[in-house]
């Protein structure tokens, strides 16, 4: 099993908004490292920390599961879409995602503040300059660490 955290805005797609879905495609990532994490290592129920950035407080609030294998991002060819990718062909896709099942949110959040302080996680590529990820994988150990500091 693998361990994933996946980053989105608070104000844009919520763990509250994840807890009514209940299920959700993760799409609109844009950055080819985070595409090929998705296509080539996340496998079908890989625990994955939801995380809000840009918002009060930014950290980990919930956890999911990958729900399917990678598929093509069918936001790449909506031209009413954001995420459009006019480059990206259905035949041939440059964007790919996986859907992820709500699991839990937790009571309270693990500040990133929190985690930067803990130095049993230190491997975390979200507290390394210049990360700025929004699918990133994390190890075991991180994973069972902040598990431990989760409520």
């Amino acid at each position: 099993m693998n361990y994933w955290l996946v980053k989105s805005e608070g104000n844009c797609y919520s763990i509250d908004d994840f807890k009514h879905d209940k299920k959700t495609s993760w799409t609109g990532i844009r950055n080819y490292q985070a595409r090929n994490f998705m296509r080539d290592s996340m496998k079908k129920g890989d625990l994955v920390f939801f995380y809000h950035s840009m918002s009060d407080p930014t950290g980990i609030h919930g956890l999911a599961k990958v729900a399917s294998t990678p598929h093509p991002d069918e936001t790449a060819f909506d031209k009413d879409d954001e995420h459009y990718d006019y480059k990206s062909k259905e035949d041939d896709p440059t964007w790919v995602c996986v859907d992820l099942a709500f699991v839990k949110k937790y009571k309270t959040p693990l500040s990133l503040a929190d985690i930067k302080k803990d130095s049993k996680l230190g491997d975390m590529q979200l507290i390394k300059k210049g990360d700025r990820l929004s699918v990133q994988p994390v190890s075991e150990k991180s994973f069972k660490r902040l598990q431990s500091l989760l409520k």
